[in-house]
């Protein structure tokens, strides 16, 4: 899996090109959310809204909870492709989770002298993988939902990545995502707004006895296609405009299934840390 490869390109290359902007809000990039309007009800410890930023152009956004050391959604809008993964990129991390970077500039890692103080404290670094032996890094925003090469590039931020069960995503999550990429890139017609997230399970992966990266219980995924093939086949006409899915992050019973935009929110709301009042889309993407 190339999302799991630490590529060796040069820092100094990519530390230039990427950069992300957080604060409390998602103004700056709220054209990435269905109607601008970002989902609601979605509570966490500490909370960082991320407009992530590469090569001089915005890409998508991510909610990002700095004490779990783990991204609860990521928003992008769905660009037709084939499915390939992009391999020439290095991973990064976010230096303005902690630093006011004049730059604002997303930094290639590994770590190095220049880092700044207190960035472990903040999110998920490569150290935090080495003996994560059960789990994978696997992408809220994956690259194989972009078509650019510069989005592609931009995926590839652990302020964008969660611990999955190997077995889950190599087996029902990578599957689905291609069941998405292939159902967009012949019935919708407009932009296709998509929001992947995780609920939280209570297990964390631990480095240095300490805990370090919460793993995810359930992924999910939603869409909202407004302009869509009104003559497609049955069979995918019911799945538009919008429609949803969401998986067990384990290695037993991880098949993801597959549901209704408003059978998704029901679900969301029976998990801790999502408001009963939780909203993925402005009004449910009719």
């Amino acid at each position: 899996m190339y999302l799991l490869c630490i590529l060796t390109v040069s820092p100094v290359l990519v530390s230039h090109l990427a950069s992300a902007a957080v604060s409390d809000s998602f103004r700056d990039c709220s054209q990435f959310f269905y109607m601008q309007m970002p989902p609601a009800g979605i509570r966490g410890t500490s909370l960082k809204r991320i407009c992530q930023k590469y090569a001089d152009k915005l890409r998508y956004a991510t909610l990002y909870d700095s004490s779990r050391h783990l991204p609860l959604y990521s928003a992008y809008v769905f660009k037709k492709s084939d499915g390939k993964m992009w391999a020439d990129t290095p991973w990064m991390y976010e230096p303005q989770l902690v630093s006011d970077d004049e730059s604002g500039n997303m930094k290639a890692l590994p770590l190095s002298d220049d880092t700044p103080p207190l960035i472990e404290d903040s999110q998920a670094v490569l150290d935090d993988y080495v003996d994560a032996v059960d789990y994978r890094r696997g992408p809220l925003n994956p690259d194989q939902h972009q078509a650019d090469p510069d989005d592609k590039s931009s995926t590839y931020t652990l302020t964008n990545i969660v611990p999955l069960i190997t077995d889950f995503l190599d087996t029902s999550w990578n599957p689905y995502l291609d069941v998405v990429r292939r159902r967009l890139n012949n019935f919708c017609h407009g932009k296709s707004f998509i929001v992947t997230g995780v609920t939280v399970s209570g297990v964390a992966v631990k480095r240095d006895n300490r805990d370090r990266l919460s793993v995810p219980k359930y992924l999910w995924l939603a869409y909202c296609c407004p302009r869509y093939d009104r003559n497609s086949p049955y069979e995918v006409r019911f799945m538009f405009p919008g429609y949803g899915g969401y998986g067990l992050n384990e290695k037993m019973g991880n098949n993801v299934v597959e549901v209704p935009l408003k059978t998704l929110k029901t679900f969301l709301r029976s998990q801790a840390d999502i408001d009963n009042d939780m909203t993925i889309f402005y009004k449910g993407c009719v």
